[in-house]
């Protein structure tokens, strides 16, 4: 294997980090264009998601600590380059974690939380933040407001960041003649 490769843990968490984020993403693009009956399946699915995403983020946090990033090969990066990248990657990281925490925050300020039991992928009841629910209801709704926001800034967070780490890695694969899409690849060679 390349020196300049990550561990094929860190490919499949990254992958599937990825393709979790972004469909739950299509999840918040969609939600308006279903039927009313539908709606409590789409959300509770972005929970699910969102939850799922955290315990991934949580894991690929330890595995980073445990396996340091391959190194690029010399001359790949210009100092700058470096420096965003790590920018990038650190606050892609603090994303991972603040937008699932956030929208746990948020629902469980949900005013009708108590009443509707949290479930990923309706199998496993996840609980609500306790000291969120147990605030005074206006207090609550006010809560519900803040934490909806402050995902919401976050989303928009993440559509920025994700945008310049793919601009980024697609310059070096294309312009630059990197090889920087076989570093977060499964495929041999």
């Amino acid at each position: 294997m390349s020196p300049y490769r990550y561990t094929k843990v860190a490919v499949v968490l990254h992958w599937l980090v990825a393709l979790l984020m972004m469909g739950n993403v299509a999840l918040v693009l969609v939600v308006d264009l279903i039927p009313e009956e539908r709606i409590r399946l789409v959300i509770d699915t972005h929970k699910s998601i969102g939850i799922t995403v955290l315990g991934l983020a949580l894991m690929r946090i330890l595995w980073r600590i445990g396996h340091r990033p391959p190194a690029w090969p010399d001359g790949a990066l210009t100092p700058t380059e470096s420096r965003v990248s790590h920018i990038v990657h650190g606050l892609l990281y603090l994303l991972m974690l603040g937008l699932p925490l956030s929208g746990w925050m948020h629902d469980s300020a949900w005013k009708a939380a108590a009443e509707h039991p949290m479930h990923i992928f309706g199998l496993i009841e996840w609980p609500r933040i306790g000291w969120i629910m147990n605030q005074a209801p206006d207090f609550k709704e006010h809560l519900h407001d803040l934490f909806g926001e402050a995902h919401e800034a976050l989303g928009w967070g993440l559509y920025i960041l994700v945008g310049l780490h793919i601009a980024g890695a697609l310059k070096h694969q294309l312009i630059d003649k990197q090889p920087t899409l076989a570093r977060m690849s499964l495929r041999k060679g």
